[in-house]
């Protein structure tokens, strides 16, 4: 054998570059099986949340149908898609027929704006050329709208493409909740891959990770999710109890404003103010004050739902929530605050070590 041969210079070139292509293969196949599964990436990540987040639910609804899982499944995800389908429906239904509406009553010339009440020109600040304005657009709103046109363009572009935006959300959630009954129903194996996942990357305390994650979303999804809809539901039965217009649309926007962690004053405040133009006093002023509760509960309502059975304080779950939205959007809520509460144990173990 030749001296060049044995030359361990050679050797340990020709090992780099042996294993230079094999790791170059190998990240090519796994960007590969990324774009593959990029379009599902997003269905795939809300479905593990949705599953984590209503499998305890599931398991004392399974736990009425004794030995008939599948049938316990099967009618859990009719209600699921149920619940997300009907109301959306109803919702999109409801905003095209009321646009419908409009748009005739204006070709007609039939729609009237009423009077304003003589009390709104004596509100501060903006009360006398408030006042202006809506007894222009009493008189005549064509007039009033023409003044508006570039605004009322671009707002009827953005409420076009929020519509179409929510019929697809709408879909890529009913996708979701399938995929998710589809990992309920192999709950066990993906509990283990779960694990076997942490403990890959973490060793023996991966397994704490795991149930932690889990934790967390459930957390996330009673304290966020869950006290936006107890918000939404006390907005509307304000709302309804004052006949305001459209109490159900406006609702829903104090749930969509609450899960994005804004306060629902910014929703209630100007039907406070129509709610003043149109009510008498003490109901109005009682409106006010329901209104302001509403928007404030959630300072009493998320130390109680929200990191609840966990030994992580609130104030990382609900950063991690608010951060993860701020980059992410919805889906942040949770990737969020489950990175966040990681990282944290980790910082925590890390401190606790000793010298």
């Amino acid at each position: 054998m030749s001296e060049s041969n044995n030359n361990p210079n050679d050797e340990f070139t020709r090992n780099a570059v042996d294993a230079a292509i094999r790791i170059s293969l190998i990240a090519l196949l796994a960007y590969w099986c990324f774009l593959i599964f990029k379009p599902f990436l997003i269905p795939v990540l809300w479905a593990i949340i949705i599953a984590v987040a209503i499998f305890p639910l599931y398991q004392k609804f399974e736990a009425l149908f004794g030995e008939k899982k599948k049938i316990a499944l099967a009618l859990f995800t009719l209600i699921a898609l149920s619940i997300l389908i009907v109301p959306s429906v109803m919702l999109i239904g409801s905003m095209v027929e009321t646009a419908q509406e409009l748009a005739g009553k204006m070709q007609e010339g039939a729609l009237q704006i009423p009077a304003p009440s003589e009390k709104v020109a004596d509100w501060p600040i903006v009360g006398e050329s408030l006042y202006k304005l809506w007894n222009g657009a009493s008189v005549n709103l064509m007039d009033t709208l023409s003044q508006f046109a570039p605004q009322l363009k671009t707002a009827g572009t953005w409420l076009l493409t929020t519509v179409a935006g929510a019929g697809g959300s709408v879909l890529q959630f009913i996708i979701s909740i399938i995929i998710a009954a589809v990992f309920i129903a192999n709950a066990d194996n993906e509990k283990l891959f779960s694990h076997s996942l942490f403990v890959r990357i973490a060793g023996e305390t991966g397994k704490g990770f795991a149930e932690l994650a889990g934790a967390t979303m459930r957390s996330v999804a009673q304290g966020v999710l869950g006290v936006a809809f107890i918000q939404s539901i006390l907005a509307g039965i304000g709302l309804l109890v004052m006949d305001v217009p459209g109490a159900g649309l406006w609702a829903l926007l104090v749930l969509l404003i609450a899960v994005m962690q804004l306060p629902p004053i910014l929703i209630l405040g100007p039907i406070m103010i129509y709610v003043f133009s149109v009510a008498d006093t003490v109901p109005a002023v009682l409106f006010m004050i329901w209104g302001f509760l509403v928007s404030g509960s959630d300072a009493f309502l998320k130390p109680m739902f929200l990191g609840r059975g966990m030994d992580i304080p609130m104030l990382v779950i609900l950063i991690g929530a608010i951060g993860g939205m701020m980059m992410s959007g919805i889906i942040g809520l949770f990737i969020g605050a489950v990175v966040l509460a990681i990282g944290y144990k980790l910082f925590i173990a890390w401190l606790s070590q000793e010298n």
